[in-house]
């Protein structure tokens, strides 16, 4: 098994942020006014704030994940998974869809995705062969829904794959720990945020005085 270290090499690892958008983070989004609770989702944002400004400093590499909807992806089968078919989130151009307590750089890839996985229709896998990545740090919301989706996808194309469990929320406590669990058992590694950092700052020293 491959150490942290080597999981999260900067020259060979993407940090995917998987849906952090308002429709699914902020009270007043489409899941918060559906009654879902997202203080879990706000209260990680300033650990996801300091992460992704380590993985910048450290050169890996930061690809954002965005979730858009509108009538030409919306299918009758993904529509009528819900209890409510006319209930809506992050519709194309509106509030609801942009990144909340985040943004990308203009050198960041930004991938719409349409469905819970971030790889299934997008151009996320070619994205990631292009830059030469070989490992993918997933990250974001849900942790059990969209950010599992993309974290198992992933595995199963052959990246190696951290979770960083502080820098993803779910709506329910218990699926979030049940889904990192899982993840760690069955499809790769659960780290927090902090200890991806100190692995960064420790090999970062280590090459300083080489």
């Amino acid at each position: 098994m491959r150490s942290l270290s080597e999981l999260v090499a900067p020259s060979k690892t993407a940090i995917l942020v998987v849906d952090v958008q308002n429709d699914f983070c902020e009270p007043a989004g489409s899941a918060g006014k559906g009654g879902k609770d997202t203080s879990a989702a706000m209260a990680m944002i300033p650990a996801l704030q300091r992460f992704l400004g380590a993985a910048r400093e450290h050169g890996a590499n930061v690809i954002f994940i965005q979730t858009i909807h509108e009538p030409s992806t919306d299918s009758a089968v993904w529509v009528g998974r819900r209890a409510n078919p006319d209930a809506k989130n992050c519709l194309k151009g509106t509030w609801g869809a942009e990144f909340t307590g985040i943004a990308p750089r203009e050198s960041e890839p930004v991938v719409i995705k349409h469905r819970y996985s971030a790889f299934l229709n997008t151009r996320l896998d070619s994205v990631l062969r292009t830059l030469k990545v070989e490992n993918i740090v997933v990250l974001g919301v849900a942790t059990n829904v969209c950010v599992e989706s993309t974290a198992r996808h992933g595995f199963m194309l052959d990246y190696h794959t951290v979770f960083v469990s502080d820098c993803s929320a779910a709506y329910d406590q218990a699926a979030h720990d049940m889904t990192l669990r899982t993840h760690q058992k069955h499809f790769g590694h659960v780290a927090t945020s902090r200890e991806i950092i100190d692995t960064w700052t420790a090999t970062h020293s280590v090459a300083a005085t080489a």
